[in-house]
């Protein structure tokens, strides 16, 4: 036996944690109310267009507010597709993912005399003598038990998921179904569809409608995902949109709702209680408004030209004014319909006489511009990020000194130096109040100032506790341009 080498030289390597990523700011969750997404399953994620063609079809809400979102130029890349209940559902079962030798069609013209078992609505369906040898596609499959079932259900080929899928042609809490199980006599047919337990997805029961607030509390819980919610669904009281604004305005995970108005009362100055007025009133700063007489789901492309920002980028953040929606005709509005949107925050896409049409104002319903909103909940994750990732990727212990406090403040400092370079936060003059060495009147050359107390002055308590001294920051946004007087003074 050799002496390990180890004897003489140790070598130990000591791999860092993964250190935890920042949030998506460019996510949309469309919510719909179209039966091809369960109540269990409530989203899916999408990368382009073309997925929500082939699960939605064109015809559906979901798929006209997609067309719009995607339709910018440049495109975004994340989309998620929720579920709605705004009617009772039908319970379903899912069967699990045929390979492509299990599509055959002939595995299933074999079976003359096949059954199975499944109960549905609490009542036991026991399939025997069924004939697929006529059968030249799995959607003849599909219908040949659907009639077998007698109406208490349906079954269907899930051509883009490669599944099928049994439905109950009943709704709300007593719609329920079971796994399928093998018949009595006969060939198998529920393995063949792959029904049965360890084979299919766990049935889903029905439930009764629920509000369009149960729906946004029900996805913001099952998933973090997402940051901007447009609802593609008519029938929509607007009761409904001030209680998920209200939800979107107080949940504490930071997200954005935008709704598209088609009532032409909020074109009238004269009316105070329109759609965009109360919630002008209730001053939210994370919803924001579009009229459009033309199209149903146009404040979806606002999402879409906003959702395209990479705050990583240089020079990449944007104004939502004088953006372009493709796909949305322009609406063709007088000076004082213009001035009256603008005084309920409500954005419109305008034509001009000029032969262009623009986005303005960009604005939340409180009259906060869309990009601030945007950009300083990026910036608020991505300090947060940065932090905690200082915290946890140490090998050792950041000291509760004023030394290791600088290394916070460099943390801090170097994502709000990003801030500058993507363009959301400039040099400019501070007007508001000064703290640390900062006075008002003063100009932050860099675009920002961070402060932090010496840990000297810490409280017994906060000592002991492990806290940070509280640390401050001063950032100037940017801003943008959104409208120039010029003076052309003639002399002759």
């Amino acid at each position: 036996m050799s002496l390990s080498v180890s004897d003489v030289v140790n070598v130990s390597v000591v791999l860092s944690p993964i250190a935890a990523a920042t949030r998506n700011f460019g996510s949309l969750l469309i919510l719909g109310s179209s039966t091809v997404i369960d109540t269990t399953e409530r989203l899916r994620l999408y990368s382009s267009l073309d997925g929500v063609v082939t699960d939605f079809g064109t015809n559906s809400q979901e798929y006209k507010a997609a067309a719009l979102y995607f339709g910018q130029t440049p495109q975004p890349s994340v989309l998620y597709v929720g579920r709605w209940a705004q009617t009772a559902t039908a319970a379903v079962l899912h069967g699990g993912v045929l390979t492509a030798a299990e599509k055959a069609i002939a595995n299933f013209t074999a079976i003359t005399s096949g059954g199975l078992r499944i109960t549905i609505d609490g009542t036991l369906k026991s399939l025997t003598g069924i004939n697929l040898s006529a059968q030249t596609n799995l959607n003849g499959v599909a219908s040949a038990l659907t009639t077998a079932l007698g109406g208490a259900g349906t079954v269907t080929w899930n051509a883009s998921l490669g599944r099928f899928d049994v439905v109950s042609a009943t709704t709300g809490t007593s719609s329920t179904i079971t796994y399928a199980t093998a018949p009595v006599s006969g060939a198998d047919i529920s393995a063949l569809l792959k029904l049965q337990t360890g084979q299919a997805s766990a049935p889903v029961a029905g439930i009764a409608a629920e509000t369009l607030l149960s729906a946004v509390t029900t996805v913001a819980d099952k998933s973090t995902d997402w940051y901007g919610l447009y609802v593609a669904a008519t029938g929509v009281a607007d009761a409904d949109v001030l209680a998920v604004a209200g939800f979107i305005e107080g949940t504490g995970n930071s997200r954005i709702y935008g709704v598209t108005i088609q009532n032409t009362q909020v074109l009238d100055s004269t009316v105070t209680n329109d759609l965009a007025s109360q919630l002008k009133g209730l001053g939210y700063k994370r919803t924001f408004t579009q009229y459009s007489g033309n199209n149903a789901h146009a404040a979806a492309s606002i999402f879409g030209r906003a959702f395209t920002v990479n705050f990583n980028g240089s020079n990449t953040t944007l104004t939502i004014k004088f953006k372009q929606e493709p796909g949305v005709t322009a609406e063709d509005i007088t000076t004082s319909q213009a001035a009256t949107l603008k005084a309920k925050n409500c954005n419109v896409f305008a034509a001009y006489q000029n032969g262009t049409a623009i986005v303005q104002e960009g604005v939340m319903v409180n009259g906060y511009f869309f990009d601030e909103v945007h950009g300083t909940d990026w910036l608020q994750n991505d300090v947060q990020t940065a932090i905690f990732n200082l915290l946890f990727t140490s090998t050792t212990k950041i000291p509760q000194t004023d030394q290791g406090i600088n290394r916070i403040l460099s943390t801090i400092e170097s994502r709000l130096a990003q801030a500058v370079v993507n363009g959301l936060v400039a040099p400019g003059v501070w007007t508001a109040d000064g703290f640390g060495a900062l006075n008002s009147g003063d100009t932050l050359t860099k675009g920002f100032y961070v402060y932090a107390p010496p840990v000297a002055t810490q409280s017994t308590a906060d000592r002991q506790a492990r806290k940070a001294p509280v640390i401050q920051c001063a950032i100037k946004l940017a801003g943008a341009v959104h409208s120039v007087n010029t003076i052309i003074n003639v002399n002759r």
